[in-house]
């Protein structure tokens, strides 16, 4: 269903990244998918793939320049060694502008390190329209919630022991006070629960997937996008 695709940052870098698109819908509105830490691999190729199923135009960049991994230690080096701040002002900027010469709205969504990414490029990228953050923030120092002037939702785990809720709680407060657009969700869930991959031995400890709240999850953020890029 997708494709490699190349792109420009705005400083003028060359980044590449997959590009899932729906049948028959080039101008369909589009959303940047943002990786978990463990790079572009089959899991988010698979995110991007739905979202085209369900009418979307989705592009996953290559935040890691092509390196993924399946092993803790390794993702959290690659992780630690990305720089967030041009990547959300770079690398997801230059995917949203792509998008934009595509598509009248573009979004932005991103799981775990995507999440917390989501959240900083909503403050990098005014071209963005909306933004979807799953079970990911990054330290509330470093968001500007003055930035944040699209609709925005996030969808949090009760359970989750890499971002406490107490964050969270800290989040909305933040939010509220600079009059942002968004509707936060919880659930009974622990970190990583949309992810079908977590599941069986091979998971990391502290992460599930629970396939009814992602199942409900899911269809509240095929909603707002639908609301919100048309």
């Amino acid at each position: 269903m997708g494709h490699i695709v190349n792109f420009q940052r705005p400083d003028g870098k060359e980044l590449h990244g997959y590009l899932a698109e729906p049948a028959g819908k080039s101008k369909a509105p589009a959303i940047v998918v943002i990786q978990e830490w463990w790079g572009l691999n089959d899991q988010i190729r698979g995110v991007a793939d739905r979202l085209a199923i369900a009418g979307f135009q989705a592009l996953v960049p290559d935040l890691y320049r092509g390196k993924s991994t399946v092993e803790a230690e390794e993702a959290h080096h690659l992780m630690s060694a990305l720089d967030f701040g041009d990547a959300a002002a770079q690398d997801i900027r230059g995917a949203v502008q792509f998008l934009k010469g595509r598509s009248a709205k573009v979004g932005v969504t991103g799981f775990c390190m995507g999440g917390a990414l989501t959240l900083l490029s909503l403050t990098h990228a005014p071209e963005i329209d909306a933004g979807v953050t799953w079970y990911g923030c990054p330290p509330l120092d470093y968001i500007d919630a003055s930035k944040i002037r699209v609709p925005l939702m996030g969808h949090w785990a009760k359970q989750d022991e890499f971002f406490k809720i107490a964050t969270i709680d800290a989040l909305e407060d933040k939010l509220s006070a600079a009059k942002v657009d968004f509707e936060f969700h919880r659930y009974l869930a622990h970190h990583a629960f949309a992810n079908e991959t977590a599941v069986g031995p091979a998971r990391i400890a502290a992460t599930q997937y629970d396939p009814v709240w992602a199942q409900q999850a899911w269809d509240r953020t095929l909603h707002f996008f639908g609301r919100t890029l048309g």
